[in-house]
């Protein structure tokens, strides 16, 4: 698969109701969380945009744009179609988005590039990542061609990226992790703390 084809985007637009605050901005290991992700994928792609509906801190660099969703309240579906109307607004010549939560500090480089290794663009237009027995509905690779069809869901009232996936048919990527789960997200403060436990050991 084309990197040069892909833009990556990290998903960062969510309420963080569980955690109590923006949970992008929350520090793990001297870093900012959304930094985490940001430094494994920004060698992987020419730009990354972030989708956001908050005036973030994040590592800076020439290659980040960040945009907020078009419409509020519509998830992460809302916030894949926010970077595909980018990607057109903006004359971008991407043919797909990446996406990745923000929320994810154990997820590596070596990952991604072993998922977009596996995935046959023949086969479909939107592909996630599943690891023992996990589907992991924001980690994908999603054609710019469902745009419309994205849109008019959402118009609809669609909100769950499960559904919507298998409503459009997903390939998904088989991994095998047989240590420390890599997609570990932090949802809560208790999550956090597991995650500076991780991180200490």
């Amino acid at each position: 698969m084309d990197h040069n084809n892909i833009l990556g985007t990290v998903l960062a637009g969510g309420k963080s109701q569980r955690f109590g605050e923006d949970k992008s901005q929350v520090k793990l290991d001297g870093k900012l969380l959304i930094d985490h992700i940001l430094n494994e994928i920004i060698n992987e792609f020419k730009e990354i945009l972030i989708v956001s509906n908050n005036q973030i801190n994040f590592k800076h660099s020439d290659k980040i744009s960040m945009v907020s969703d078009l419409k509020k309240d519509q998830g992460p579906l809302g916030g894949v179609l926010s970077a595909m109307k980018w990607v057109k607004e903006s004359n971008k010549d991407y043919k797909w988005i990446s996406t990745f939560p923000v929320d994810t500090p154990f997820f590596k480089k070596e990952i991604l590039q072993n998922f977009l290794s596996e995935i046959n663009l023949e086969e479909g237009k939107l592909f996630f990542i599943k690891s023992n027995n996990t589907r992991h509905n924001i980690f994908g690779v999603w054609s710019i061609d469902l745009m419309d069809k994205l849109e008019e869901d959402l118009n609809n009232g669609e909100r769950k990226v499960e559904l919507w996936a298998n409503s459009v048919g997903v390939k998904v990527i088989d991994m095998k992790f047989l240590n420390e789960d890599p997609f570990f997200n932090i949802n809560s403060k208790e999550d956090l703390e597991k995650a500076r436990k991780i991180k200490n050991d």
